[in-house]
């Protein structure tokens, strides 16, 4: 389990393609903290370090994972939000995170508001995932607070200092994220779902 509180940025280094899986190679501040059969999020997918070496850690990105997120369009030179799985006694900054990404998302707005940066991104409501007004989102694992929630988009009004310590402040028009939904919130979606 996350919390959606990055702690720090990695570089892709290296990829590698092996049949379906992709390989990553993660440069990073805390890669050298890190053990064999970690799970650390990335991007806001859950994955298992496999391999480290010299201040890098390596993690296996499968094809289901490569259909639900956007790992598979990952450049070498392209840097990801890491965070490592909560302790057990530790503070829930953030919210109840899984890994489990649900969908991308396209950034189709991008608006300095002079002390915020209001992001908008839209999903495709085939999946029937949704937001609420003040609920939470995770964005490229990072928790933030949904305003203007529609039927598939919303939007997430960002400070500057997450903006300077995450990913999002190389997110333009056209780029996609990774989107998990409140788990709360699906879990009661589905038991309603269910009674109808």
């Amino acid at each position: 389990m996350f919390t959606g509180i990055i702690e720090t940025l990695g570089e892709i280094v290296n990829i590698e393609k092996e049949e379906s899986n992709l390989h990553l190679y993660i440069k990073s501040t805390i890669s050298h903290e890190l053990k064999i059969d970690q799970s650390v999020s990335h991007n806001g997918v859950c994955l298992t370090v496999v391999g480290l070496s010299d201040g890098t850690h390596k993690v296996t990105a499968i094809d289901e994972t490569l259909k639900k997120s956007n790992i598979g369009g990952l450049h070498i030179g392209n840097t990801v939000n890491l965070e490592r799985c909560t302790m057990v006694g530790g503070r829930l900054d953030g919210h109840i995170v899984q890994g489990h990404v649900d969908q991308t998302a396209t950034c189709i707005g991008k608006e300095d508001q002079h002390g915020s940066t209001i992001f908008t991104f839209n999903y495709s409501p085939d999946l029937l995932n949704l937001t609420v007004e003040k609920g939470s989102i995770t964005v490229n694992g990072i928790s933030l607070t949904v305003v203007n929630s529609k039927d598939n988009e919303f939007s997430v009004a960002i400070i500057p200092y997450t903006l300077e310590h995450t990913n999002l402040g190389n997110i333009g028009i056209g780029d996609v994220v990774n989107l998990e939904f409140d788990i709360v919130g699906k879990y009661v979606s589905k038991i309603l779902s269910l009674r109808s």
